[in-house]
């Protein structure tokens, strides 16, 4: 079951795929006449590029959307097979999860973004004289922020970049302020596949609810991403679930109120299960805005 596998990825990279599109809660496109200029050679992540790159290849589908965001779209050639958003976003067989070093090779880059080094690519890569910068998950926002910054410079759009941050830094406050404090923190589990993989607090989508005071089920777990049993999860009786298997795994909040002994779980009876969108669920880009408009949603609707 490919959710499956990207579960166990996920330990080491949340770097999750699933269908495409979604809901924009917050403008993140870049600011009109924000200037592109940039000095070159340009240094960031550990990366020194002598020009301006025009053929960028993203393996990484936070990066691709990150680059479009930017402005820096028309500079892509290539991205992965899990790369959906934005719709023009080149989309090729390229895989970010089996790197293939001819494959890439053979799309001309001069700039190789990736979110892990799976299979020594990187090394491979390097040898073949292909500038690679790596974007490892996030478990911050600012760790996301620092990877928009490290993409505007590195592709002469340090301006925009800039821009995109602010914004999001502006939005992301706006709605963790509109919802009001409660005097004890709602429960929440977030499902990562049907086979009760999930989070904790210590992820970066842990780090999202914690904005609002959110207290995890899963919190406690040996490892950041553990598996959960139905007994555990029914007895914790969460008061909000979250589903990020809506579109890879059909799961809504009808199929979870038929699973046996959930009927009584206090997020099914007030009916506070919210299905997201996968893809924006588990990606620390632009749409992270997103996210937490959903989460700022779902808790200023949840019953005091």
């Amino acid at each position: 079951m490919k959710r499956l596998m990207t579960a166990a990825v996920a330990v080491t990279a949340l770097l999750l795929g699933g269908c495409g599109g979604g809901d924009k809660a917050g403008d993140t496109s870049p600011a009109p006449g924000a200037s592109g200029a940039a000095a070159f050679p340009a240094s960031a992540g550990g990366v020194t590029l002598d020009k301006r790159p025009e053929r960028i290849v993203s393996l990484a589908p936070t990066a691709t959307e990150m680059l479009f965001a930017i402005d820096a779209g028309k500079q892509v050639t290539a991205v992965d097979d899990q790369s959906t958003y934005p719709a023009e976003a080149p989309k090729t067989d390229l895989s970010g999860f089996k790197p293939n070093a001819e494959a890439i090779a053979a799309k001309n880059p001069d700039l190789v973004v990736l979110s892990d080094d799976l299979n020594k690519i990187v090394e491979q890569l390097t040898k073949l004289k292909i500038p690679v910068l790596v974007t490892p998950a996030a478990k911050t926002l600012e760790d996301s922020y620092a990877q928009i910054g490290q993409l505007g410079t590195l592709t002469g759009h340090p301006a925009e970049a800039a821009a995109l941050v602010e914004r999001m830094r502006t939005q992301i406050d706006k709605i963790v302020k509109g919802v009001p404090a409660r005097s004890a923190p709602l429960t929440y589990y977030y499902e990562l596949d049907p086979t009760y993989f999930t989070v904790t607090s210590e992820t970066f989508v842990g780090s999202i609810f914690a904005l609002f005071g959110l207290k995890n089920v899963a919190d406690g777990a040996k490892t950041a991403y553990p598996q959960l049993s139905q007994e555990a999860l029914i007895a914790a009786d969460p008061d909000m679930v979250f589903l990020a298997d809506s579109k890879c795994c059909a799961q809504s909040p009808e199929s979870v109120a038929k699973r046996k002994g959930w009927s009584g779980v206090t997020a099914v009876k007030n009916k506070q299960v919210i299905a997201l969108n996968d893809d924006i669920a588990s990606r620390w880009g632009p749409r992270v805005v997103d996210l937490v408009q959903a989460v700022a949603d779902a808790t200023a609707k949840a019953p005091a």
